[in-house]
This record gives C-alpha cells, structure tokens and sequence, in this order.
C-alpha cells in the first residue's frame, strides 16, 4: 500500500466530466454512474459501520478535520446533491448548498456526535440520494443544474458522488486507499482531475505519462505544456491520481515532480 502523504489536501466537492447533449446520453450515463456509485456505497457503509466513539474522533488525513468531519460532510454533500437532483426533477431551482457558510456551519454541527449517529446519519443520506434518483426521468438527468458556480448536466450527479465517496474513504484513514478505488473509476477520475488542473492559471507547466490498469498508456499536459518533448511525470494510474489530488507524495512516480498547487 502507497504511503498516503497530506501536504495541501482539501475536500472535494464538483466534477467536470465531458458534458452530454441528448437526452438517450444522459440517461446512459447516470444510469453508469449510479452502478458505479453503488460500489462506492457499499465499501462506504461497510467500513463505517465498524467505526466506534474513539475512532470517529480522531483524526482524518484533511488537515484540521477529524474522521467525525469527514462523515458529516459525506452525509451533507449526499443531501446538497439531492437539492440538485430535485432541481433537474422540477426544473425549480434547489441550490446545493444555501452559502458556503451553511455548509461549513452543518459540517461543524454534527462533528460531537457518537459514531452510531454520525454512521446512521451517512446511511440515511445515502438512500436519500438513492431515492432522489430513482425519482428522475430519463429528460431530467438531461436537465441543467448548477452547484458551486458551474452548470452542468444532472448525469454527472452520480458520478461526483461516487467520487466524493471514494476519495473520503481514503481520507478517513482507516484502511481503504487509493489502491483500493476500482480500476474502471481511475481513468475516468483522471480525466476529471486533470481538466480541473487544465483550468487553473497556478498549474505548473508538465506532461503526464500515465499507466491504466490494462497496460495501455495515455498522455496528458497541464498548464500551457505541449508535446515538444516527453511527459515529466510518469507512473501507474492510481499513484498519478493520488499525487495530484495531494493524498499521496509521488514517491512512486518518475521524473521531475513540479510543485503542485494546493487542491480544491
């Protein structure tokens, strides 16, 4: 297992997968994003079931957040994506959040709880989520919503909330890693990450050589690199994505790591 290393980790929250425009390749891709996400919960619920009242209170791998954070911000993040899919489900606008004051303030309310709470508060919103999206037409999941200051497709839904379990499991630390997110997820992971980095104006200048599970390679620039010369990082999929989300230090990657700025 990759020794997870935190320097600037941050909670995750949106996702930029590839936009789509009809309503039959809406619907496809929730549908697979909800399989994937029923993967995800299932791992979710199995570890969190066994936390107890001292293991919740003790610290996760987010800098200043214990794994009672962590939950209630799984919890909180499942119930701000029902708001979006009640959105795209009555084309009435339902905001993920009320302010980013709210948010935080819901996260810090439900932190002193025991672990029975926090893990029956994390399996009510899971299948409050669950039943949102059982509730969506195949047009609705074509229907544009809005969270954290971008517009995007009610499809992706699924697919932040699978991340978001995913990548908070690992937070937790409690034995789940990187190692342990699915090889179908980690491409599509990638993309995701990347395109994110693609956007900020403080992403250093480098090419990625990465390794997918299947032995097949994929090559990716950040920043305003180009392919006049070859990738400077290399490595396998998952210890790629570890690094550039900040939750491991890229000790088993190759070449020249740049400085990576501070995830969000």
């Amino acid at each position: 297992m990759a020794e997870i290393h935190l320097s600037h980790p941050q909670p995750l929250e949106e996702s930029l997968v590839a936009p789509r425009t009809s309503v039959g390749g809406a619907a496809a891709s929730a549908a697979q994003g909800l399989r994937a996400l029923e993967v995800a919960n299932r791992a979710l619920l199995e570890v969190v079931e066994r936390l107890d009242d001292t293991v919740v209170s003790g610290p996760s791998l987010l800098p200043n957040w214990s794994r009672a954070h962590v939950l209630t911000h799984l919890a909180r993040n499942a119930d701000g994506l029902v708001n979006l899919l009640t959105w795209a489900r009555t084309d009435v606008e339902h905001p993920m959040y009320q302010s980013a004051a709210d948010r935080n303030a819901d996260i810090e309310e439900g932190v002193d709880r025991p672990a029975r709470l926090l893990v029956e508060d994390v399996r009510a919103a899971t299948e409050r989520f669950d039943a949102a999206a059982a509730g969506l037409d195949d047009s609705a999941w074509a229907a544009q919503v809005v969270g954290r200051g971008r517009t995007f497709q009610a499809d992706e839904i699924p697919w932040i909330r699978q991340r978001e379990v995913w990548i908070h499991l690992v937070d937790l630390d409690v034995g789940p890693s990187i190692e342990d997110i699915p090889d179908d997820q980690i491409e599509l992971m990638l993309v995701d990450v990347i395109t994110r980095y693609r956007a900020r104006d403080d992403a250093p200048r480098f090419g990625l050589l990465v390794e997918l599970s299947d032995g097949t390679e994929r090559t990716f620039f950040i920043g305003s690199a180009t392919d006049d010369g070859p990738p400077a990082v290399r490595g396998k999929a998952k210890a790629v994505l570890g690094w550039l989300i900040g939750r491991q230090d890229g000790a088993d990657l190759l070449g020249t790591l740049p400085v990576l700025p501070e995830w969000d």
